[in-house]
């Protein structure tokens, strides 16, 4: 069968490589990257989307690589949930609740939730474009409501850009409401200082902690991006919490 995450990628590159050369993009990477890495306080202002560039950037390089690691954690510990519907908090360009919804059968809808409205509608083609049943909105992960245990929440990359307070209620939120939960994180410890409470909150819950070096095969757009970064993304690392 032919890997959906292909005709997406090939889509995401006629998508944005469509009114920017891709030396525009790289530029943009590199300057988006040293944002995650060096500036992080910039995050909640913004700055990760402020231009077409780093849109672009964000769309072609982050997203694929989050879909590859969230598809990948899923399938070795979430094979069994069924859940008949995703929220993916945070969803950014849907990628984290497309490649956990593929992996279902039956496919459930995802309902993405970004706080910045051209990710949204980034999601919203993201969802169309893999044939998925879904939505995404313009909203506050911190005040989203999670659903009962029938619905899946995905938070990749999201839990570390909130304040210690928003953290500990979605943490009590997640806790009370049962049902499938996976949140992602870089493997970096100071991405997520807060993770070890987190741990073990998720496992007295039943629920498990890890750590991923995942090999990837990278499409050969996305191996020049990665290289233009600086970065050496031939293993996809990661840390997740998964409750069932």
């Amino acid at each position: 069968m032919t890997d959906p995450f292909v005709s997406w990628f090939e889509a995401l590159e006629k998508r944005h490589l469509e009114t920017l050369e891709f030396r525009e993009v790289r530029k943009a990477l590199q300057a988006l990257s040293s944002l995650y890495v060096q500036r992080r306080g910039k995050l909640a202002e913004g700055a990760a989307l402020e231009t077409a560039g780093k849109r672009a950037a964000f769309a072609l390089f982050y997203g694929p690589l989050h879909f590859l690691t969230v598809r990948g954690i899923v399938r070795e510990v979430a094979r069994e949930a069924r859940p008949s519907a995703i929220l993916d908090l945070g969803c950014g360009t849907g990628a984290a609740g497309a490649a956990w919804a593929l992996e279902c059968s039956p496919r459930p809808k995802v309902e993405g939730v970004d706080s910045n409205g051209w990710a949204a509608g980034e999601a919203r083609w993201t969802y169309r474009r893999l044939g998925l049943k879904g939505d995404a909105r313009r909203g506050d992960a911190r005040t989203a409501d999670l659903g009962g245990p029938g619905k899946a929440v995905v938070a990749a990359y999201t839990v570390n850009e909130l304040d210690e307070a928003a953290r500990a209620g979605l943490l009590a939120k997640l806790r009370q409401r049962g049902g499938p939960a996976l949140i992602v994180e870089p493997i970096a410890r100071g991405a997520a200082p807060w993770w070890g409470e987190w741990a073990r909150a998720f496992t007295e819950a039943g629920g498990r902690a890890d750590e991923w070096r995942l090999s990837a095969d990278l499409p050969e757009r996305l191996r020049l991006l990665d290289r233009a970064a600086g970065l050496d993304h031939r293993q996809l690392t990661a840390r997740s919490l998964y409750l069932p």
